[in-house]
């Protein structure tokens, strides 16, 4: 038993991949919530489902919102049930693998987050402004990482467009059709029966694509999310140490980044050679 604790909490503390800690919080957060919630069930109480739909769901309506200011980002660990969290997790791992592997893992933690947040507001925008949404608005909830693994499978999509994997059934498919895909039959869906979930599907996917967008220009959107949760002491150097100051060597520049990561959504990884490979590998290192 010590050694199965041991081997979970390497996989998720101290791996450096940071896909297995957030997979690792929305399975410990479902767990906790779901399995007492049936065992109440069983005797006839709904209490622990009444608390999480009214306290950790988010709602659209925005005086609950205002006393109910924490939930843009508990509802992005919830989930309705275990197919809901399975296909959200699959996307996670496989996406996020691929996402880490050329962008660092400190990045895709921070796009999960702004991901969600960006989902969370399409959301309440879209029931408070369409008059579609008016009779569902006092008691229209929303739960689900769906937002923020859209805005990490568009992201990769934006920036591999030509990455190809191959799916069951299918065979090779190139990301850019994945994730076009999706984005269309979310669009088409929100006037249906989830149509929460599905308008925080294209907030989140909208975010993944501004997100490259934006990065390939030289502004990194996840430094606001690193600053917030990373804050470390500034420290002073003498002024007989400026030099050390300098970016080292090894440290690959940002328009270096920029233009490998502009010849990758152009031809893709492979027309890479090896030096830009080695910079790329550096600048995740670095990430890390």
């Amino acid at each position: 038993m010590k050694s199965l604790w041991q081997d979970i909490r390497y996989k998720f503390l101290q791996s450096g991949s940071r896909i297995n800690l957030l997979i690792g919080i929305n399975v410990l957060v479902f767990l906790l919530i779901n399995v007492p919630a049936i065992i109440l069930r069983l005797m006839g109480n709904t209490m622990l489902d009444s608390f999480a739909h009214e306290y950790l769901a988010l709602p659209a309506h925005l005086p609950t919102l205002l006393t109910r200011f924490w939930t843009p980002v508990t509802y992005m660990f919830m989930h309705a049930d275990i197919f809901h969290i399975l296909f959200n997790m699959l996307w996670l791992f496989w996406m996020g693998q691929i996402f880490e592997e050329y962008l660092g893992n400190k990045r895709l933690v921070s796009l999960y987050i702004i991901g969600g947040l960006a989902g969370a507001t399409f959301y309440i925008l879209s029931f408070n402004i369409f008059p579609f949404f008016a009779g569902v608005l006092p008691f229209a909830t929303v739960v689900g990482a769906s937002a923020s693994v859209m805005a990490i499978v568009v992201a990769t999509a934006t920036l591999l467009p030509n990455y190809t994997i191959y799916l069951m059934f299918l065979g090779p498919v190139k990301l850019k059709w994945i994730a076009v895909f999706y984005v269309v039959i979310d669009f088409l869906s929100i006037t249906g029966p989830n149509a929460g979930g599905e308008i925080a599907h294209l907030g989140g996917a909208l975010l993944g694509f501004l997100y490259i967008k934006q990065l390939k220009r030289g502004q990194d959107w996840s430094r606001a999310v690193d600053n917030v949760f990373n804050q470390r002491p500034k420290v002073k150097v003498a002024a007989q140490n400026k030099t050390y100051q300098q970016q080292s060597p090894s440290t690959p520049r940002q328009d270096e980044i920029d233009h490998i990561l502009d010849k990758i959504s152009q031809s893709g990884y492979e027309s890479l050679n090896k030096h830009e490979k080695e910079v790329l590998f550096r600048a995740s290192k670095n990430e890390s």
